[in-house]
């Protein structure tokens, strides 16, 4: 004898509790990957930076950083690969300053200054010292012009021009005001420059043609502003709330690039103090009587006499 077949509504009560009873068995399977890949714990999660004091404990004294810019693609190439080809030369020389208390101190150092070495005739470009003995020679060099006492620079930086274009690039872009529009073109060195001048928002290999612009007018004067001018971008971008986060992966990276004596720490610790101040920074010059051949010209640059240390230098604790 056959059954008799259900009711329909006999049978939509049971289709429903198949399907509740799916949705539980569903319900309780999730339930249990979570105890196998349980939330993470937010308090193991590295604490918020409310300013860039947490970043590290700043230095108890003024710390002086040389920070060499030279014509080769990586700070350790052994040329520059540029025109005329050889060791790298530097491009750019500063001295930052790093108080505990205090804005960052910049002194732009002329790569065009005459520097007398000993036991060589005649003077040499400042610019000139990196190829032939390094940072140690480029140290004594600045010591002298800037009146340094011994022992400082106490820290160096030798930055290679992609090492410049990946700390840009690391921070997305920043945001950077050329005075001028920018326009220049090499085949040898397979360098194309074009920027407009005004605010905008630069990318690594644009900052790159920015710093290496020399204007036929304004000569190394021009592109020294220009290297303070992007000094000043970038501490104006790192003193953002929203890079604090950013900084100490920063630091990493460009330490794992770069020549330099700095450990990690004291690159947090510098950071710490400098940006305490925000985007504060204070330019000193070097008192320089005017190129022998005219302005914008490549001829040696004599300082001009002063009496007693450089005036702004170091006149804050």
């Amino acid at each position: 004898m056959e059954p008799r077949p259900l009711p329909t509504s006999e049978r939509r009560r049971r289709a429903a509790l198949r399907v509740s009873a799916a949705g539980i068995g569903f319900a309780l399977g999730l339930a249990a990957l979570s105890l196998l890949w349980p939330r993470a714990d937010r308090t193991l999660e590295p604490p918020a930076l409310a300013s860039a004091a947490d970043l590290a404990k700043a230095p108890t004294r003024a710390v002086t950083v040389l920070v060499i810019g030279v014509d080769a693609e990586h700070a350790r190439d052994a040329s520059n690969g540029a025109a005329p080809a050889g060791p790298a030369n530097s491009d750019a020389v500063l001295l930052l300053r790093v108080q505990p208390v205090g804005v960052v101190q910049v002194l732009p150092l002329p790569i065009e200054a005459a520097v007398q070495l000993p036991g060589q005739q005649r003077p040499q470009p400042l610019g000139s010292l990196y190829r032939q003995g390094g940072v140690a020679l480029v140290a004594d060099a600045v010591r002298e012009l800037a009146g340094l006492p011994a022992g400082q620079p106490d820290r160096y930086v030798v930055l290679g021009r992609s090492d410049l274009r990946a700390l840009i690039e690391a921070m997305g872009r920043i945001d950077v005001s050329p005075i001028q529009a920018m326009r220049y073109s090499d085949r040898s060195q397979k360098l194309r420059i074009d920027l407009q001048a005004g605010l905008q928002r630069l990318d690594g290999l644009q900052v790159e043609q920015m710093v290496r612009f020399r204007d036929g007018a304004t000569g190394e004067d021009g592109r020294r502003q220009q290297h303070v001018q992007l000094l000043r971008s970038l501490l104006r971008e790192l003193a953002q709330p929203a890079r604090l986060p950013l900084l100490a992966p920063l630091a990493r990276q460009l330490l794992s690039g770069v020549g330099t004596n700095l450990s990690e720490g004291e690159v947090l610790s510098l950071l710490a103090a400098g940006l305490s101040q925000g985007s504060e920074l204070e330019v000193v010059s070097l008192p320089l009587l005017p190129p022998a051949t005219g302005v914008g010209r490549q001829g040696l640059r004599q300082l001009a006499p002063r009496s007693g240390p450089l005036a702004g230098w170091g006149d804050n604790p």
